[in-house]
């Protein structure tokens, strides 16, 4: 079947992971992404690390399958003559640089679009453009911690706790998929390309729509609440003899089937308990009564009992437990690719799974410089040209 973005050509100058985790899901839908890497070793994450497969990062093969690389030196003026005129030819850049840097080299949005008017260019920062913070370096982690994130995560009375996955970076990441492909739908429409930027700070704040909603209606500063939801309960895991179950009951109609699966009826007739106000006022007494049931039978059991009264409700996996997990196993999650220095290499499946266009895996990450020859001659270089790059330190070509 066609892919959705067949045809569609992406510079990707970014490294680490907001950017890339970006370019990846636009390679997943079929988008040819030229990964354009820096001389004396490329993008960090290729040194990320252990685990190492062979001599390759996990961190690298994670976030880059699908792409081509191409290293350039932009500090040779052929290096930057050659991002140009692989820009001639792309729809979408992609950069990462500290604010400024792209334009100081001659590659900023304004140049790039004297090069291709149509460009969509895409920088992503730490904490914005523009702003008293604009020239700060940003990082996950501290972006987190700025957004308000960390000031609600984790249990009561715990030091600062991060989200566990770098949310920051990937959220910023998602945030640019989702700004170049509405900025390519007006491209294709009015025939305009544009910049657009993310931060990974605002990205962090944007998923803070419950806590910042619940600020700007009472002042009132949320905490951090362990597993439980700040608006609706019981909404949290839950121990039971063996462990730890998620019981989902954020309404009056999951809640009550909820008692009556657990053979506590009596819990929907007190007042203290009768809605999800009562239920959130007094949450702590709620879940002793809750986890003074539960700790009668195992976490499979009562499992086997929600899914049979209809009660949302799911185990807390590792990650073996995960990829053994007979759901994700169906859904095509777990894609090896044979790689040429790793060997097999797992990934994880697309999580959005178009039906009349759908994406593909098929390529593990590249190897250092492997496609710089491949794609300065579909630019039009010669073999002489390239080499004599090669020679300046302009490019540096895969072995």
């Amino acid at each position: 079947m066609p892919e959705a973005l067949d045809g569609v050509r992406v510079l990707d100058c970014s490294q680490i992971l907001a950017g890339p985790f970006c370019s990846m899901l636009l390679a997943d839908m079929g988008a040819d992404v030229i990964k354009v890497e820096k001389p004396n070793g490329g993008d960090d994450t290729r040194r990320m690390g252990p685990p190492f497969i062979g001599e390759e990062s996990v961190a690298f093969l994670a976030m880059n399958r699908n792409k081509r690389s191409v290293v350039l030196n932009f500090k040779d003026p052929a290096g930057v003559e050659a991002l140009k005129r692989l820009a001639k030819d792309a729809d979408i850049v992609i950069e990462n640089y500290r604010t400024g840097t792209m334009e100081r080299l001659g590659l900023g949005y304004e140049d790039l679009k004297k090069v291709n008017p149509e460009i969509i260019y895409c920088s992503i920062s730490g904490f914005g453009r523009t702003g008293p913070y604009a020239n700060r370096a940003g990082f996950d982690l501290v972006a987190q911690g700025m957004s308000g994130l960390m000031s609600f995560t984790g249990l009561p009375g715990s030091p600062p706790v991060k989200v566990g996955v770098p949310i920051a970076d990937m959220n910023a990441g998602m945030f640019a998929t989702y700004g170049i492909l509405t900025a390519y739908i007006h491209k294709l429409r009015k025939g305009e390309g544009q910049y657009l930027e993310v931060s990974l700070l605002e990205a962090a704040i944007a998923y803070t729509v419950w806590e910042s909603g619940s600020y700007f209606a009472t002042g009132n500063e949320p905490g951090p609440l362990g597993s439980s939801h700040r608006l609706s309960a019981p909404y949290q895991a839950l121990r039971t003899r063996d462990g730890h179950i998620n019981i989902g009951a954020p309404n009056q109609s999951n809640y009550e089937r909820f008692c009556r699966a657990l053979d506590r009826v009596n819990l929907i007739e007190r007042d203290e308990f009768k809605d999800n106000a009562s239920r959130l006022a007094n949450r702590e007494a709620l879940e002793i009564e809750l986890e003074n049931t539960l700790a009668e039978k195992t976490s499979e059991q009562w499992l086997e009992v929600m899914d049979k009264a209809g009660v949302p409700a799911g185990p807390i996996l590792t990650m073996s437990e995960v990829w053994a997990d007979e759901q994700v196993q169906a859904r095509d999650l777990d894609v090896p690719l044979e790689h040429p220095t790793a060997g097999t290499v797992r990934n994880i499946g697309l999580a959005a799974k178009l039906y009349g266009t759908p994406g593909r895996i098929t390529e593990p990450a590249p190897v250092f410089a492997q496609h710089t020859r491949e794609v300065l001659i579909e630019a039009g270089y010669t073999s002489d040209e390239i080499s004599a790059l090669v020679k300046s330190g302009a490019i540096a070509i895969g072995k």
